[in-house]
């Protein structure tokens, strides 16, 4: 029974997705006597969480019913005071009798606090179940807490003979219409999305979302010489991009436009990683070219990756990154593509688990 009950906190969870970054995706249950009275998840960061939405939805005529009540959460209900106040405080002036948790929070700040101040008061709390699935629906918030950097995919596409871009530049098509509805779709569920200079002169992208319904990702491109053309779409004024660069150019800095300096002696990587674990950036999609998709592969800097593979073949031309099958968690048909997908981390428990993308 309380599976079902958590399945649904999991399901409404990923409504927030897109919207609630740097936060994890949570969604509350509360069900009285077998029926559910009240539900909600965490909608758009700095506003009310999953808990404190399940409460509000509750009708007028009901609410007496919330101290004999079961409230269902996905993730441990938050301890201090954020741009909200702490969930769990709410859960006990409401009094609730039993709390049931899949996870519990890796924020410092939480941590199991929440559960031991519930159980203190004299709550009976659950915890443990869907315990996997919550964490997988959370990885990125997961990484970013236990690991102090985003949770990084790699994407690309490459041909039923494992070629992903011609010999010469210029660009040539390999996924289809509908691959590329996908990618605007993972654009918009992501906090950042990077590439490197090859990338950006020759393909000239947007990096925004167009095919799907979201907000536009942070937009990052690799220029050490600062040598890319202003004129490149990634420069235009339809969203924010970061330059990470070698050179000092002050003249770039503007609300959309500004440029970070790293060391490009030592690997940028890790310097990638503590501006962007500084600015509170949780994800990154990486779309970039052979050369910046190896240097994540080859120092497993990476956690997951997303590879459509085409019908056609080449016969010749760069040859795409490659990663280990034993890695491969899944694989779909896309129309005319395959879609691979590859977690670093290999579980075999995740075999269980539909990717939500």
């Amino acid at each position: 029974m309380h599976q079902q009950y958590l399945h649904r906190c999991l399901e409404i969870a990923r409504k927030g997705q897109g919207n609630i970054s740097p936060n994890p995706m949570v969604g509350s249950v509360i069900v009285h006597k077998g029926s559910i009275i009240g539900e909600g998840w965490h909608e758009k960061y700095g506003e009310g969480h999953a808990e404190v939405n399940a409460v509000e939805a509750v009708p007028d005529h009901l609410r007496h019913l919330l101290p004999h009540s079961t409230i269902y959460v996905n993730l441990e209900p938050c301890f201090h005071y954020g741009k909200t106040p702490p969930c769990v405080d709410l859960l006990l002036k409401c009094g609730f009798k039993r709390v049931v948790i899949a996870a519990t929070d890796p924020n410092p700040k939480v941590a199991g606090q929440s559960i031991e101040k519930l159980r203190a008061a004299g709550v009976e709390v659950i915890t443990g179940i869907l315990k996997m699935e919550s964490e997988h629906l959370n990885r990125r918030f997961n990484t970013f807490m236990q690991k102090k950097r985003p949770y990084v995919i790699l994407k690309w596409a490459e041909t039923k003979d494992g070629y992903f871009a011609p010999n010469t530049p210029q660009q040539k098509w390999i996924s289809n219409p509908l691959t590329k509805k996908i990618t605007h779709q993972w654009r918009a569920n992501e906090y950042a999305i990077l590439v490197g200079t090859k990338t950006a002169a020759i393909d000239n992208p947007s990096l925004t979302v167009r095919e799907w319904h979201g907000k536009h990702p942070l937009r990052l491109v690799i220029d050490r010489h600062l040598s890319l053309p202003k004129s490149l779409q990634l420069f235009q004024g339809s969203a924010k991009t970061v330059i990470f660069t070698a050179m000092q150019a002050s003249h770039l800095d503007t609300h959309l436009l500004s440029h970070i300096c790293l060391d490009f002696e030592q690997n940028i990587i890790p310097q990638i990683f503590t501006y962007l674990y500084q600015q509170k950036i949780n994800s990154i999609l990486v779309e970039g070219g052979q050369t910046l998709l190896h240097s994540f592969i080859e120092r497993a800097y990476w956690d997951e990756a997303r590879i459509f593979v085409g019908a056609d073949c080449w016969g010749a031309g760069i040859k795409a990154p490659s990663l280990p099958l034993s890695f491969c968690h899944s694989e779909e048909q896309v129309a005319n593509n395959l879609l691979r997908v590859y977690f670093h981390q290999k579980n075999e428990a995740l075999s269980k688990i539909p990717i939500t993308h």
